[in-house]
């Protein structure tokens, strides 16, 4: 059985995390995206902004060392999944937000996404956060059982995202930062 780890993202994954995201929206939010939007996740713009945003958060793996995480998920030699996430000053304390976290849908069900949550949680932790939060579209009822496992539940907050084809809610969800592996 290969090894599944989460490590800090090196630019050297940057074509791994815009394959994954590709795949992913294909498979996920076809139908409730434009297709001209989700054709442009592989293409040259989506490409440096994954390569910005992995050199912004650096690559040391030190927990709390950045506010900005890019995490990867990996089973063996293959890449399977990833999370962008940051901790930012606001009314209140820190606030924890994971802007994206996808696990390429071949490898679903094996735990990527909860080891990368969990990472993540920790990251955040370090850097002062208590509670983390997320948004997610309100048609993607597997990403919403997904957070609701880590105790993620939506919070009464929505937003509409004009898709330029139409609009699109989301719901935000939010939970407690101090996350476990289950063995």
């Amino acid at each position: 059985m290969a090894i599944a780890a989460v490590r800090s993202a090196q630019l050297a994954d940057v074509d791994d995390i815009v394959r994954i995201q590709s795949v992913t929206w294909r498979a996920a939010y076809t139908g409730l995206v434009p297709d001209e939007a989700i054709a442009q996740l592989d293409g040259p713009q989506a490409r440096q902004a994954w390569t910005d945003a992995v050199a912004a958060a650096g690559s040391d793996g030190t927990p709390g060392g950045n506010a900005f995480h890019v995490l990867v998920a990996t089973e063996g030699e293959w890449t399977v999944g990833f999370c962008a996430a940051a901790g930012y000053r606001g009314e209140g304390g820190t606030i924890a937000e994971v802007s994206t976290l996808l696990v390429e849908p071949r490898w679903g069900r094996r735990g990527h996404g909860g080891r990368l949550l969990a990472h993540a949680a920790a990251a955040l932790r370090a850097g002062g956060a208590e509670r983390g939060r997320a948004w997610v579209p309100e048609p993607d009822a597997a990403s919403l059982r997904f957070y609701g496992t880590a105790g993620w539940e939506p919070d009464g907050a929505a937003r509409t995202l004009d898709t330029g084809d139409g609009a699109l809610r989301e719901l935000r969800v939010s939970g407690p930062l101090d996350l476990a592996l289950r063995e």
